[in-house]
């Protein structure tokens, strides 16, 4: 075995990328905690919280699929010992994401009213959709600028330098939510859900200076784009648009989860935002060791090592395995607790308490989807994510979801239809990988 992948070296890579992962959804949560707690309307802005929540999630992940590209290509160049070659494609990645990124501000910016019809919003729940979105968006370009640069670190096989960013981020959104949603006396007015906006605005400007600053000073990556273009720009292109298309099917789910439980009633859609960002931490918890298998993976595939890769991704699904059924024990124990910590609506926590079981059932499975999701980014097979991912959720989720939804069962057809997603994401992949890399691995 050439290199010969260590629990000591996997851990290095995944527990900073584990805190680095769940400091974003603790972004969502922490608005959702604050301004499910407001003395006016709280249901209501905790409703627009998820539903434009949903929305720039869609955004942020159809393009900030640059991080796995720009990943996988500096890690297999990384293992191939050719970094050089491709020194300025970072820049030139980030050069072509920011760009479309203030084109989508211009876009959607006039057209947020119609935009949350889609997803069911009216009155009170349309109208702070529309503010709080307004506000938010500014903040795109920043995130998908950071975004990218954690992709170049996570090539250079470095996690500790986006863990750090993103605590800071995290911890700036967390004061600056209690500063701005509920005031200080008479020195801060009270914003309520106009606050929480500004608080993840500003903490998305201080993750792209501390992205900025650690790169220039840390690596010998340049930010100022460069041209011609790196011989690798189409595989990135490619990359991008096949993880594009990927990323357009998973946020029809989301959608369609969110626009169902939107239609459900404002309880619903309130408990489902609950559940949701609670699955999104724990997803993320879960997406560290997927990080460690993207960012190994690549780079056991530069060397050319294929019993390394067979190795690795042994010990990533025992220890996913393991990690999601703590979270899952950790959510049935706690799950009545937590949420009196978002909301103390007592029609919204009835339907969070009756549902939250089946989020805490579905974390082994996403230990496996995740884990391979991240495997298959770090090979560079975007193609056969992109159409796992297009089975699952129209030939999968999208019928289990119309037809539980016809027996009235609301929150369950939602939830019980993303288990059978998840498990339709992750089969597959485990499927293909062994049948590609065993055979590889016996015959060196």
């Amino acid at each position: 075995m050439k290199n010969p992948i260590s629990l000591k070296e996997i851990n290095r890579l995944a527990i900073p990328a584990l805190i680095s992962g769940v400091s974003e959804p603790i972004l969502s949560i922490t608005d959702t905690a604050v301004v499910g707690n407001i003395d006016v309307h709280a249901t209501e802005s905790l409703a627009a919280v998820g539903i434009v929540g949903a929305f720039i999630s869609m955004l942020i992940w159809v393009l900030g699929q640059t991080r796995s590209a720009i990943s996988t290509l500096v890690s297999q160049y990384l293992g191939a010992d050719k970094l050089d070659e491709i020194r300025n494609l970072p820049a030139q990645a980030i050069f072509i994401i920011t760009s479309l990124s203030i084109i989508i501000i211009v876009l959607t910016y006039p057209l947020a009213g119609p935009i949350f019809k889609l997803y069911n919003a009216s009155d009170l729940i349309l109208n702070y959709s529309i503010d709080y979105y307004r506000i938010r968006v500014f903040g795109f370009p920043f995130a998908l600028y950071t975004i990218a640069i954690f992709g170049t670190f996570r090539g250079l096989q470095n996690t500790f330098y986006p863990m750090i960013i993103a605590l800071s981020g995290t911890l700036t959104n967390v004061i600056l939510d209690f500063i701005l949603v509920y005031g200080i006396g008479d020195l801060v007015p009270a914003m309520n859900i106009e606050g929480a906006a500004y608080a993840s605005l500003i903490a998305q400007l201080v993750m792209a200076g501390l992205s900025t600053f650690f790169l220039l000073r840390k690596t010998s990556i340049p930010l100022r784009p460069s041209f011609p273009f790196s011989k690798e720009i189409k595989s990135f292109v490619l990359m991008i648009l096949n993880l594009f298309v990927r990323t357009l099917a998973l946020n029809v789910t989301l959608y369609y989860a969110s626009a169902f439980s939107t239609a459900y009633g404002k309880q619903y859609i309130a408990a489902y935002t609950i559940a949701i960002n609670l699955w999104f931490l724990s997803a993320f918890v879960i997406d560290g060791y997927a990080s460690a298998g993207n960012i190994l993976s690549g780079r056991l595939l530069g060397a050319g090592d294929y019993k390394g890769l067979i190795n690795l991704s042994n010990r990533l699904i025992k220890y996913g395995i393991i990690l999601g059924v703590v979270m899952a024990v950790i959510g049935l124990i706690s799950f009545k607790v937590v949420g009196n910590v978002f909301s103390n609506d007592p029609e919204v926590l009835e339907e969070f308490n009756r549902v939250f079981w089946v989020v805490c059932a579905m974390q082994p499975f996403c230990a496996l989807a995740f884990i391979f999701d991240g495997i298959f980014k770090g090979l560079g097979k975007m193609r056969f994510l992109r159409n796992v991912l297009l089975f699952a959720t129209f030939l999968i989720f999208l019928p289990i979801l119309f037809a539980l939804d016809a027996q009235g069962l609301k929150l369950y057809a939602i939830f019980t239809a993303m288990t059978m997603w998840i498990i339709a994401r992750g089969l597959p992949l485990i499927i293909k990988f062994r049948k590609m890399y065993i055979p590889l691995a016996q015959n060196p």
